[in-house]
């Protein structure tokens, strides 16, 4: 009985994990040599148990998995089903090898959803809720149990059985509701980390660095909290502040007591050079912790900077005006979920810095840490939130899960230059998880965030997205503006955008746009959208996201096309360049992702508000935003996807050229259709547009900027082309399927469909959706969210195409509904 009392009191001890993440240089990223099993266990027993192979011991079987893992993965973006809520588990074994003398051994999460059990051979040593901030928990003495139980070190020689529950039932007690528009992801979906930490080891390192408004002076101030759970009473303090250029700055040695928060340094910098998002320049702060018995060394990066938000005015950075040109970003991508590596993202957060982008609001909780540091160093504002989205106001624990996510936000990401803005909440006006609405406990619970945030962090302010009832608690406000989309015309934007100013100290516009299919264009975008009025609001309101109903609007009736949403994009774009008053937006999103609430969309259950799809691949509105934002200089002709325009013989077809060149020359099959001057106010593409006759069969394309003044020092001509079908045959309705191959690389294989009519012309607006199948030696490569790898998804421009893998001979079906099925046989070379 006294033992297991022992254990009960250990398992108490350790259940509650350090609170941010661990300043530290030796991080052991625990990648490999992990196994998954999706679904339940009966008890922590059934993971550590001995089984022999075919036993009944060796039931249930796991998977090996590499980290991070998600496991929803494929089934979020599945066509058919729902994606999975419930349990998973991950096990693995450490090998330990501290170097240090007493010292600790750290396990670190950088975020796992959405709730965490972890467990050393069968002892439970912490619990988690949240699945986007980062955590940590010290196993040294769950360790050292393990190792004096015989069993387990038996049968482990020596190493750790380590085991984690993820958890991501739906439970509306915990935040973000599942009304949210985004999937509330499963696993270990980001990296877990094995640190060794001296007996006294910095816990968290907090640096204040204000920039006077004079910008010829900065205060610099450290704190630090540490990791000392056998009280050591002595330890001292180097620190080494080391220019952008790697020259010292500062160098001082203190002497500490390392109990709770201490004040480390204080000083005065001259003249500090500052971060911005031209030049985002990088100061490092050394650290060197040293005791009796060891010596630990961390670095900081930090960037000076001044920033404010002028009431009813602009924005200014550094004391001038920076227009803040925004985008958004979901933890989300294809065939792997939330589970990015880090080069994944690095890849993501570069293209959204070469579209021209300032400034991100990561959407809508805690992001990798990984993802501040790619904004600290490419010069990217950012707006950070936690994940208090839809549903309304849960009880004690849903709050305390607010508070507590807030405050571990603050704390992990504080020292981050790039971060200007904490978010309370998103959508907080959005009812129907609970019975009761509260407007006034809403606002109550808001007022409570916002006085925490600014206690934690009195450097930066506040902000919330559509809440009207909150707009006078946070500090920025952005109201729900969808003009041309959920509501309205989007030749609204700029009146009501100046009208919502007026009601709020300060705007910022975060969420515009709409959504695109990949490779649907359209001759006639419009069309569909006679029945549309402009008005007084664009406010999306409840439903107008669903594809039925309500009242006419571009979402439900406009045909999703990228030819849409390019002027949408640029009519905004030209907008803001006259609006003197304007802080600045970001357009909702970046990347398409997955959602459970939008399983109708032509990819399903996709957003697809990218302005690339799930798998980074660039869609044409991409070039409308560099067109605007960026220096050097860019060239693109609209319709680089579009295989085939259509219409009657001598019909004036438009071509749009997107480019920041002050001028360019376009040529229709090697003859030139004029020069043209670029003027941001000349709609649409900035005066770069051409009426033209097309022939019959192919055309070729060709755009020339002509060298001159402009954004960038262009010291030669550049160019675009492209080359397309003119169809001038008319069709009637979709009856026939028509199939054909061609090859990728390796064993890869595409299959295409084509819509035609009975005479076997091409239907080149048909939406129908269309569903492959495969049978034999290959496998479709599906449930990626993109418009080339969903096995259902709808027609762009009346075909669609999907990847198979082949390793011999594979039958293919495809199907549309009210359509004969179509087969082909589909060999590997």
């Amino acid at each position: 009985m006294k033992r297991l009392s022992s254990i009960f009191i250990l398992s108490i001890l350790l259940i509650l994990p350090l609170n941010a993440t661990i300043p530290t240089q030796q991080r052991i990223r625990l990648t490999d040599s992990w196994e998954y099993l999706k679904g339940d266990l009966g008890s922590i027993w059934e993971a550590v148990r001995p089984a022999a192979p075919g036993s009944s011991e060796a039931v249930p079987i796991w998977q090996q998995v590499t980290l991070p893992h998600c496991f929803n993965a494929e089934d979020a973006v599945d066509p058919d089903i729902n994606y999975y809520q419930g349990a998973g588990w991950y096990r693995t074994q450490l090998s330990i090898k501290n170097p240090y003398l007493n010292g600790r051994i750290i396990l670190e999460f950088e975020g796992a959803g959405q709730k965490t059990e972890v467990y050393v051979y069968t002892y439970k040593v912490a619990s988690h809720t949240g699945g986007y901030d980062g955590w940590s928990v010290d196993i040294t003495e769950a360790v050292q149990q393990a190792l004096a139980n015989p069993d387990c070190a038996k049968r482990f020689n020596g190493r750790i059985p380590l085991s984690v529950r993820c958890d991501n039932t739906r439970d509306t007690e915990m935040i973000p509701s599942d009304l949210s528009d985004f999937n509330l992801y499963g696993g270990l979906y980001r990296y877990v980390n094995l640190i060794y930490q001296p007996e006294v080891s910095f816990s968290n390192i907090q640096i204040e660095n204000p920039v006077e408004k004079d910008m010829k002076s900065a205060s610099l101030k450290i704190q630090g909290t540490f990791h000392n759970p056998n009280d050591i009473r002595q330890a001292s303090i180097h620190l080494l502040l080391k220019a952008p250029n790697g020259e010292k700055v500062w160098e001082q040695t203190t002497t500490v007591l390392p109990l709770g928060t201490n004040p480390l340094f204080e000083t005065t910098i001259k003249n500090p050079i500052l971060w911005s998002p031209d030049q985002p320049q990088l100061y490092t702060c050394e650290l060197t912790l040293t005791t009796p018995q060891s010596k630990q060394t961390i670095t900081e990066s930090i960037g000076f900077r001044h920033f404010e938000f002028i009431e009813n005015g602009p924005f200014r950075l550094n004391g001038e005006r920076l227009l803040l040109r925004g985008t958004h970003r979901h933890e989300d991508h294809a065939g792997v979920g939330a589970a990015m590596t880090e080069e994944q993202m690095e890849a993501e957060m570069k293209l959204i810095k070469e579209m021209g982008v300032n400034f991100i609001r990561l959407g809508h909780y805690q992001q990798s840490d990984i993802i501040l540091r790619l904004c600290d160093q490419l010069g990217i504002l950012v707006w950070e939130e936690i994940p208090w989205c839809r549903g309304g106001l849960g009880g004690e624990k849903y709050q305390a899960q607010a508070r507590r996510m807030l405050t571990n936000m603050i704390t992990q990401h504080h020292n981050h230059p790039s971060v200007i803005l904490w978010g309370l909440g998103n959508e907080n006006d959005w009812p129907n998880d609970f019975s009761t609405f509260e407007q006034s406990a809403i606002r109550a619970f808001m007022k409570e965030l916002n006085d925490l945030s600014h206690q934690l962090d009195p450097s930066r302010m506040t902000s919330i997205r559509r809440c009207d009832f909150c707009n006078d608690i946070v500090d920025v406000y952005s109201p729900s503006i969808w003009a041309g989309w959920y509501r309205g015309q989007f030749t609204d934007y700029k009146s009501i955008s100046e009208k919502e100013m007026k009601r709020v100290k300060h705007f910022l516009h975060v969420e515009w746009g709409g959504d695109s299919h990949a490779g649907r264009h359209s001759e006639y975008p419009f069309n569909p959208l006679q029945a549309i009025t402009g008005g007084n609001s664009a406010d999306e309101r409840a439903g107008d996201f669903a594809l039925q109903g309500g009242d006419p609007r571009a979402s439900r009736d406009g045909d999703w096309s990228e030819t849409y949403i390019v002027k949408l994009f640029d009519w905004h774009l030209k907008e803001q360049e006259t609006m003197p008053w304007l802080t600045g937006t970001a357009f909702w999103v970046f990347k398409d992702f997955s959602t459970p609430l939008r399983p109708d969309n032509p990819v399903p259950y996709v957003n697809q508000k990218g302005v690339v799809e799930r798998d980074l691949t660039k869609k044409e509105a991409y070039y409308v935003f560099q067109s605007y934002w960026t220096k050097q200089p860019m060239i693109h002709i609209y319709g680089h996807n579009w295989r085939t325009r259509w219409g009657k013989v001598n019909e004036e077809k438009e071509i749009l050229v997107y480019s920041n060149c002050a001028a360019v020359e376009l040529f229709v099959n090697g003859v030139s259709q004029g020069v043209k001057q670029r003027n941001s106010q000349d709609f649409p593409a900035a005066g770069l547009h051409w009426n033209c006759i097309l022939k019959a069969g192919e055309n070729n394309i060709k755009a020339v900027a002509v060298k001159g003044p402009g954004k960038g020092n262009m010291k030669a001509a550049i160019t675009d082309e492209i080359s397309f079908n003119y169809q001038t045959e008319e069709w009637s309705n979709p009856k026939q399927l028509k199939l054909k191959t061609y090859p990728d690389k390796g064993s890869i294989v595409w299959v295409e469909a084509q819509l035609t009519d009975n005479k076997g012309i091409p239907c080149l607006d048909a939406t129908n959706v269309i569903s492959f199948e495969a049978a034999g030696d290959g496998k479709l490569i599906q449930n990626l969210g993109t418009s080339t790898g969903s096995r259902k998804v709808q027609a762009y421009n009346g075909r669609a195409a999907i990847r198979i893998d082949l390793n011999g001979t594979c039958q293919v079906a495809v199907k549309s509904p009210g359509i004969q099925t179509a087969f082909i046989e589909v060999k590997a070379e």
